[in-house]
């Protein structure tokens, strides 16, 4: 994730590779070698069919050259499911430490690197995952699914007897901060101020914040986390950030930088995707009837319909990579330095990976989606999130019998993540469900 003091990188290429990327118009109407990825504005474009783009790119440039525009370097795009899980391997030609992230990417480097997990490869990254691993286990997680599905159900059931509501702010916008701050142990009367920096951190839900905004936010999540370290040093409790402090690498304990960044990629990666995955859920259902009503009839198993919903969401479009060795790709050489982006939003949507890729299919099987990344650096945070979406779908079924969308909802801003800021809904309930409930 992005960090606030960027360390300078090797120095960009002196000229602009030649001859790599389509060139003319798709017959999707998309001119590829127009299309800026370094730009947020891209993504809240709605007249731009980004499906035909990515489908451009890897029929006829699987290795794409996002040139420079206006002082910020250029990088490379990769589009194929094959060859993003073949980069995501390869940590020999390519490493994190850099940056994982466009933001960061771009502005020279991460500060963080070598001691967030997410930046960190190597030795170092083995026993930093080790560490957060054992925090995070599917057995040590065990009570907070139950707290999960306990606070899923409740809220879910008070939104459809109400009849309406906001779910980004009401449900998505609750079930995944309540879940990641008990884990670390935040306050109850701080989550909403932490939930909107998380919101500004990488995203925005308007024109009106720009990167200065964004990265006050970072840097007030980071000052926060400072804080409560400082405090769990002299009252250790039994959260993740107390078993953090009490940890070591090599018989060296974790400083309390190390233990401050990667509260700071729990928080980000243990809010954002899972909200914005959850918001898509709704959204994509309600104008899928049909889907929805094989669910709610055990057509399908909740399992496979949570790897649908997350391979369609896709709320991390990319991560990046920076060059480490010389190396070849296509037939393209690439030089250390250069950064390579890996784009889940198109390998999700691979035609030589998934078949009907764009038609979303809670019956999906096999489907190997890459929400989660892929190889070393595959989300921790995985399970969680699985329990997460599973548990508002078992709510769902249980307690409405439909729901619609009763208004256009926003986009957020970002070339980062994508999905919803709002998402107006009204719901339909069960009565034999709540009666259920009620016994």
């Amino acid at each position: 994730m992005s960090t606030p003091t960027p360390a300078p990188a090797p120095a960009p290429a002196t000229t602009d590779p030649a001859g790599v990327g389509p060139a003319g118009v798709d017959p999707a109407g998309v001119d590829p070698a127009g299309v800026d990825l370094g730009d947020p504005a891209t993504f809240a474009d709605r007249a731009l069919d980004l499906d035909g783009y990515w489908r451009a790119l890897r029929d006829r440039a699987p290795l794409h050259w996002n040139p420079p525009v206006d002082g910020r370097r250029g990088f490379w795009v990769l589009s194929r499911h094959e060859d993003i899980i073949a980069t995501y391997r390869d940590n020999v030609n390519f490493t994190s430490e850099r940056g994982n992230v466009l933001v960061t990417l771009l502005e020279g480097g991460d500060a963080a690197a070598g001691r967030m997990l997410a930046v960190t490869d190597g030795h170092r990254h083995h026993e930093l995952r080790k560490i957060l691993q054992r925090v995070l286990s599917p057995r040590v997680l065990d009570e907070v699914a139950r707290t999960v599905r306990t606070n899923t159900r409740l809220w879910i059931r008070e939104a459809v007897e109400a009849g309406t509501c906001e779910f980004a702010e009401e449900i998505a916008g609750r079930i995944p901060m309540t879940t990641i701050s008990s884990l670390l142990g935040v306050p109850e009367e701080d989550r909403d101020y932490l939930l909107s920096l998380t919101k500004a951190a990488l995203s925005a839900d308007g024109e009106d914040v720009d990167e200065v905004d964004s990265e006050m936010a970072r840097n007030e999540i980071l000052m926060y986390f400072m804080d409560v370290v400082e405090e769990r040093r002299e009252s250790p409790g039994e959260d993740v950030i107390s078993m953090l402090i009490a940890s070591s690498i090599d018989g060296v304990p974790l400083s309390d930088e190390d233990v401050v960044l990667n509260c700071y990629s729990l928080i980000i990666g243990g809010d954002e995707t899972s909200r914005l995955t959850m918001i898509d859920c709704l959204h994509t259902l309600a104008a899928r009837p049909d889907e929805w009503r094989r669910f709610k009839h055990g057509e399908v198993a909740v399992g496979t319909a949570v790897d649908e919903v997350l391979r369609w969401a896709s709320p991390t479009m990319h991560f990046g990579r920076s060059v480490e060795r010389e190396t070849e790709l296509h037939g393209v050489r690439l030089r250390p330095g250069e950064i390579v982006t890996l784009w889940h939003a198109s390998g999700n949507r691979d035609e030589r990976v998934f078949d009907r890729p764009g038609e979303f299919d809670l019956g999906r099987a096999p489907n190997k989606h890459m929400a989660f990344g892929y190889g070393p650096h595959f989300c921790v945070g995985s399970y969680l999130a699985k329990v997460e979406i599973a548990e508002l779908l078992n709510a769902l079924r249980d307690f409405t019998t439909g729901f619609e969308q009763t208004e256009e909802a926003q986009r957020i801003r970002s070339n980062f993540l994508t999905g919803f800021s709002t998402m107006p809904v009204r719901f339909t309930p069960d009565p034999s469900g709540l009666k259920a409930a009620d016994s």
